[in-house]
C-alpha cells in the first residue's frame, strides 16, 4: 500500500516534529517536518527534482512568517510548481478572511492546530479525494468572503476589459516587470507611445501607480508577457 507522504512546515519545530511523528505512526502515513519556508521549499525541489512532488499533502503554518517568506508566499510557490501537492493551513484561531483568502489561493482546507490526531487524519485523507476541508463555524464566513472576492474579480476583470489590444500587451509587459524602454523596445513603440498607453492604463484601471495596475491586473488573472 502506498503510504501518504506529507510535509509539515511550522514554525514551532518541536510541534512540527511530533505531529509528524504522531502521523507516521499511521499505517498509510509517512511525514517530514521542516520549520521554515526555505527549507521546505529546498526539500520539494530537491525532492520532486524529476517532475513529480515527493509529498502529497502539505500541512502548513498559517502564521509563519519571521524575516524570510510566509506561509502565503509558500502556498503561492506550490501551487505554481507542485499543482498536485494539497495544501492545508494549520491556524492557531480561526479567521474567516484569512481562511478564505488561502482557500482562494489554492489550500484545501483550514484545520485549527489543537484539532485531534483522528480529525488531522481525516482532512489529510480527504483533501487526496479532491475534499475542501473547513471548521462548520468558520463556513458561512469563509463563504461570504468567497463570494465578496468574486464580486471583485468581476469587477477588476471589467476594467481590463475596457482596455485596447495595445493597452492590454503594455499592461502584460508592466506584468513581467518591463520598464517603459524594455516595453517600447518589445513592442517596436516610441517610449513617449509606451508612456501615453501606461497612462491610459492607469487611468482607466482607476489607479495612480504602476505597481497598483499591476497588482489589480494579477488579481483579475491576467496573465504577464512571456
Amino acid at each position: 500500500m502506498d503510504r501518504i507522504r506529507v510535509l509539515v512546515v511550522d514554525g514551532h519545530r518541536i510541534f512540527a516534529e511530533s505531529l509528524a511523528t504522531a502521523l507516521t505512526a499511521e499505517q498509510d502515513v509517512e511525514a517530514t517536518a521542516v520549520g521554515s519556508v526555505p527549507a521546505a521549499l529546498h526539500l520539494l525541489e530537491r525532492s520532486g527534482a524529476g517532475g513529480d512532488p515527493a509529498f502529497d499533502v502539505l500541512l502548513l503554518d498559517a502564521d509563519l512568517d519571521g524575516a524570510g517568506p510566509g506561509a502565503q508566499s509558500l502556498l503561492t510557490a506550490t501551487q505554481d510548481r507542485f499543482p498536485g501537492l494539497r495544501a492545508v493551513m494549520l491556524a492557531a484561531e480561526d479567521d474567516a478572511v484569512r481562511a478564505a483568502r488561502t482557500l482562494a489561493a489554492g489550500a484545501c482546507g483550514w484545520v485549527a492546530k489543537d484539532s485531534s490526531l483522528a480529525r488531522l487524519l481525516q482532512v489529510v485523507r480527504g483533501v487526496l479525494r479532491e475534499e475542501t476541508h473547513v471548521p462548520p463555524a468558520l463556513l458561512t464566513g469563509v463563504l461570504r468572503e468567497l463570494r465578496r472576492d468574486r464580486h471583485h474579480r468581476s469587477e477588476q476583470q471589467r476594467l481590463v476589459e475596457s482596455l485596447t489590444p495595445r493597452e492590454l500587451e503594455v499592461l502584460r509587459c508592466m506584468l513581467a516587470g518591463l520598464g517603459r524602454k524594455a516595453v517600447a523596445e518589445r513592442l517596436f513603440l516610441s517610449p513617449h507611445t509606451v508612456r501615453t498607453h501606461m497612462q491610459n492604463v492607469l487611468g482607466k484601471l482607476g489607479v495612480h501607480s504602476t505597481l497598483a495596475a499591476v497588482a489589480l491586473a494579477r488579481r483579475a488573472g491576467v496573465p504577464p508577457a512571456e
